[in-house]
C-alpha cells in the first residue's frame, strides 16, 4: 500500500464511506453465526460485523493489520493469505471482502481466492464482497500499489467457475456488490453463467 492510499484508509472520510458500503453489501443478508472477514486492515467496520453474528474471525497477511485488530474484543485474528486460507472445509457460515479484492494482484489469484472460499463455506453459506469499480483516477490512486480490478459484468461467471450459485451483482456509482452462495442453497434461484463477457480489464 503506498502512502497516500495508506494516509486515505485511516480518515474519517474512509471510515463513512465504508460503513455505508458494507451496509449496502450485507442487507438483507444473512450472515449466519461465524463470519470470516478477507483483509479487513484497520478494522474500521468490525463492530459492524460483530453485531450481525455470533462469531468473527479475521485474516490478514499484513502485520500491521493484525496489530490494529489487537484491540477489538471478541475477534479471532490469524495472519494468513486469502488465496491459501488455513481453514477446514466446511468451517464458516459467511466470508466477507469489503474493497480488498482489487489488492489480489492477478485474475488467477482471485480465481483461486474464490475456489478457497468456496471450500471453507459451510453448504448454504454465503460470499459477499463490495469492490471498487474501475477508473483511471482509482489508477492513479494506486501506483506504486497492487491494483488488480474485477470487471463486475464478469463476477458471475468467475464466481460459478469456482462453484458459486445464486449469484448477484449490483453496482452503485464506483462500487459493484456481488452475494453468491456455496452448492446446497436451498429454494434459491441458480445463476450459473456459461461464458465469461470479453473485453474486460483483468
Amino acid at each position: 500500500m503506498n502512502r497516500l492510499h495508506d494516509f486515505y484508509c485511516r480518515s474519517g472520510h474512509w471510515r463513512s464511506t465504508l460503513e455505508q458500503l458494507v451496509s449496502w453489501a450485507i442487507a438483507g443478508v444473512d450472515l449466519g453465526a461465524h463470519v470470516l472477514e478477507l483483509g479487513p486492515g484497520q478494522g474500521l467496520v468490525m463492530p459492524l460485523l460483530r453485531s450481525r453474528t455470533t462469531r468473527v474471525t479475521a485474516i490478514d497477511k499484513a502485520p500491521s493489520a493484525i496489530r490494529a485488530l489487537g484491540c477489538q474484543p471478541g475477534v479471532g485474528l490469524v495472519r494468513g493469505d486469502a488465496t491459501d486460507l488455513p481453514f477446514a472445509a466446511g468451517t464458516f457460515s459467511a466470508v466477507v471482502a469489503f474493497t480488498m479484492l482489487h489488492h489480489i494482484p492477478t485474475k488467477a489469484l482471485q480465481q483461486q481466492l474464490f475456489r478457497e472460499v468456496f471450500r471453507i463455506l459451510q453448504p448454504g453459506g454465503v460470499f459477499v464482497a463490495v469492490d471498487p469499480q474501475f477508473s483511471f483516477g482509482l489508477w492513479l490512486f494506486h501506483l506504486g500499489d497492487t491494483y488488480a480490478s474485477i470487471p463486475p459484468d464478469a463476477a458471475a461467471f468467475r464466481l460459478a467457475s469456482a462453484g458459486f450459485r445464486n449469484i448477484v451483482v449490483e453496482r452503485r456509482p464506483g462500487f459493484f456488490r456481488f452475494c453468491a452462495h456455496s452448492s446446497g442453497a436451498a429454494d434459491v434461484e441458480r445463476t450459473n453463467p456459461t461464458k465469461e463477457p470479453s473485453g474486460f480489464r483483468f
